[in-house]
């Protein structure tokens, strides 16, 4: 286990010469709790390992802007145990944009699609619009989902992506499209 006075130097050391290795050595030891309590508070394994980076990430900012924390591993324990916190509110509040979202336009067949409704012609510009907005990822998963009616595998498979990663740019996209439409309607 490090000791904090080792673990004090090195962020001094880091804070005088911005050498991300240092950090990188400083966090090595600590990951296995890192990720324990992300995995204690996200309950997902793989949410836990990018936590862990996310989390290696952070310490590169926030360790510059302040002073060397007199014990390293309890402050970093807080600063992993917000992160997690952050995150679970984060997903709980697009969780629930997304199913509002989805609502529109998954659950009524005739509706899947702003397009197919007969009733918004007056949308399809502002649709093609707000589409050509979306991030290139975002676009493309939308795009292939929606208009070229491929399911999350097959997108995946063509852009060389996991199928978790397609189902999220699909419903940021989504997210970000009914945010666009609402702000060009206005």
């Amino acid at each position: 286990m490090p000791d904090t006075t080792t673990d004090k130097a090195l962020i001094i050391q880091y804070k005088n010469t911005g050498n991300i290795d240092i950090i990188g050595a400083l966090y090595e030891p600590y990951m296995p709790l890192v990720y324990g309590v992300c995995l204690k508070y996200l309950k997902n394994r793989e949410s836990a390992q990018d936590a862990v980076i996310d989390i290696f990430e952070k310490l590169i900012v926030e360790l510059q802007k302040h002073d060397a924390p007199d014990n390293f591993k309890t402050w970093l324990y807080v600063v992993t145990k917000n992160f997690c916190l952050m995150k679970i509110r984060s997903n709980k509040s697009k969780e629930n944009i997304t199913d509002d979202f989805s609502e529109i336009f998954m659950n009524n067949q005739q509706d899947m699609h702003p397009i197919d409704r007969d009733d918004n012609e007056d949308l399809l510009p502002l649709l093609k619009k707000c589409i050509e907005e979306l991030k290139d990822l975002q676009r493309k998963s939308v795009e292939l989902f929606y208009f070229n009616e491929l399911s999350y595998r097959e997108i995946a498979e063509k852009m060389n992506l996991e199928e978790k990663k397609v189902k999220s740019y699909i419903q940021n996209g989504k997210r970000n499209l009914k945010i666009c439409i609402e702000n060009k309607k206005i």
